[in-house]
C-alpha cells in the first residue's frame, strides 16, 4: 500500500467515524423530539379535560338558569328547555 493510498484511507475512516457520530446525534435527537411531542400533546388533553371538568358544574347551572328563564317567558312551561334549543 503507498502513501497516498494509506492517507486516503485514513482520511476515509475518520469520515466515516464523523458521520456515525452525527447520524448517532440526530437519531437521539429524533427520539427526544418524539417523546417531547407526545408529553406537549397530552399535557394539553389533561388541562382540557380538567378545566372542563371544573368549569362544567358553571355551564350547567348556567344552562338551568337559562332554561328557567325560557320555560318562564312561553305559554307551555315544558316547552322551553335549552336541551331543546341545542337541537337542529
Amino acid at each position: 500500500m503507498t502513501p497516498e493510498e494509506r492517507s486516503l484511507l485514513e482520511r476515509t475512516y475518520k469520515l466515516a467515524e464523523e458521520n456515525n457520530t452525527l447520524l448517532h446525534s440526530m437519531r437521539r435527537m429524533s427520539r427526544i423530539s418524539t417523546i417531547a411531542r407526545v408529553l406537549y400533546w397530552g399535557v394539553i388533553l389533561v388541562a382540557s379535560f380538567g378545566a372542563y371538568y371544573l368549569i362544567q358544574p358553571y355551564v350547567q347551572s348556567f344552562a338551568d338558569i337559562y332554561g328557567q328563564i325560557q320555560g318562564s317567558s312561553t305559554t307551555s312551561p315544558g316547552i322551553g328547555s335549552f336541551m331543546d334549543l341545542l337541537k337542529p
